[in-house]
């Protein structure tokens, strides 16, 4: 798959996952919804922020760091912005059930950063 054929996927599956996510949010009633409609809510929210995040992270990447190839920035934002997606929505879901507290994000972040370095570790070897 060449560098444009990816860029041009990610980008309409990701302003797809942001119109699914813009219909759940418009239709649903968080208040008289059951399981489905939260489920429906937050894994359209954590498609979405993968998506545009890993697109952010690969542009950013691509023009600042060009010693690197196309298919490990392409890895890396993607990795990087599953993380950055699991991140908010645990957030979300910590908040809407009166959890979030900022040792709870503190624990939350130190865990992702210690997956990370992790991942990292494993990468080179």
């Amino acid at each position: 798959m060449t560098l444009k054929t990816y860029l041009t996927i990610m980008i309409m599956m990701t302003l797809l996952c942001w119109s699914a996510w813009a219909i759940v949010l418009f239709t649903i009633d968080p208040s008289l919804t059951n399981w489905i409609g939260l489920t429906l809510f937050y894994s359209s929210l954590f498609l979405s922020i993968i998506g545009s995040a890993a697109i952010i992270g690969f542009l950013l990447r691509f023009v600042i760091l060009k010693q690197k190839l196309a298919w490990q920035i392409v890895k890396e934002a993607f990795r990087q912005s599953f993380l950055f997606a699991f991140l908010i929505v645990i957030s979300l879901i910590l908040l809407s059930h009166n959890l979030f507290t900022w040792l709870n994000l503190f624990f939350l972040i130190a865990g992702l950063t210690i997956l990370e370095f992790f991942m990292l570790s494993m990468e080179k070897k």
